[in-house]
Order: C-alpha cells, then structure tokens, then sequence
C-alpha cells in the first residue's frame, strides 16, 4: 500500500496527515481555514489522492504558519508513500481552464525540489485569505515533496478562480505522476537508477 501518515506539532501548529495514494479522492480535511480547506478538498479530488488532513494553528495571529505547515505535512507524507518510486510514471502537467483562469501545471517527482512560481492575483485576498499564501503552501509542497513544480497563469481575472485553477492543475499533474506505469512495472523511471 502506497499510504504515510505524518504529524508535525511545533509551537505554532499541530497538524496530522495520511495520504492513500492509490485512493479515490476521499478527503477529510479540518484547518479551521474556510477557504484553505476548499482549495485541499479540490487537490484530493483531483488528484484521486485520499488525504486526511487535521490542523490547528495560530490562526489568531494570522493563516501563514497554518497554510505553509499544512504543505510541509503533505509534502513529507507525498514523499514517504511514494518510498524509492519504484514503477511510477514521475511525470504529469495539466492546462486547467475554469472559467476566467487557465493555469498550467508541470511537475517532475524528481527528488530535487524546485518551484517556478509566474501566477499573479488581482487582489490580495479571497474572503479573509491571503492570496500570497497559495505560493507559499506550494513551495512548501514542493520542498518537502522533492518536486519540481512549475505553476503558470496563462489568462485569469478572478482570484478565486486563479487560486482554483492551480490548486486542481497540479492535482491533476500529481494525479498522472504517481500513477503506476504498467510499461515500467517495478522500475525506478529515471536512467541514474534513483531518485
């Protein structure tokens, strides 16, 4: 079974997650952050990643610690199902259109962490969350997941709408990139024989 549960308890957040990589997008997800919890719901669906995830932060102070966190978490727990990724397909990109937005994600399980970030929002917040923490749980995502991660906004207008689209582009690219591939049974997908 490709699952890990992960918990991370620090002066500023307790966070549990399991992921189920071989799952069907069943989630349950708790941050105490509306708009947070959303935007994870969509990643677990999209990417038919199972993931259960149960946070508390400093939430008086504000969503940061929480959010970044939260991508510290998953990233730990994506990078332990995975093991040595023995027989995955490693690769998986996505143009997502919703509605104003088109967000294109790439993403490369490459073990060498990295984030290319061009998305910009039109406004600072959507409801009460700071828009520039979506760049912040993907890097912290992709660091601890050992992910090359490219994020781009092609069009968009509607922050929701942006902050959407690249949460389910990327899912869709985790989706194709942890999928076991049949052609590649038991092999590691890389010519040094690690990653």
């Amino acid at each position: 079974m490709r699952t890990s549960t992960i918990t991370r308890k620090t002066a500023e957040t307790d966070i549990s997650a399991t992921l189920n990589l071989d799952g069907n997008g069943a989630r349950e997800i708790a941050t105490g952050i509306g708009f947070f919890d959303h935007m994870l719901d969509q990643l677990a669906r999209h990417s038919l990643i199972d993931i259960t995830l149960w946070a508390q932060g400093d939430l008086h102070i504000d969503d940061h610690h929480c959010v970044e966190d939260c991508g510290i978490v998953l990233g730990q727990a994506l990078a332990q199902a995975l093991g040595d990724k023995r027989g995955i397909r490693r690769y998986g990109a996505c143009h997502l259109p919703m509605d104003d937005a088109l967000l294109r994600a790439a993403l490369d399980l490459s073990g060498r962490p990295f984030l290319v970030w061009n998305v910009a929002f039109p406004t600072a917040k959507v409801g009460s969350f700071d828009t520039e923490l979506v760049r912040e749980f993907f890097q912290a995502l992709a660091t601890h997941g050992g992910i090359t991660l490219h994020v781009d906004m092609i069009h968009g207008v509607n922050s929701h709408h942006i902050a959407e689209a690249a949460f389910k582009a990327v899912a869709q690219a985790l989706r194709a990139a942890v999928e076991p591939d049949p052609r590649q049974a038991g092999a590691i997908p890389s010519t040094k024989g690690a990653l």
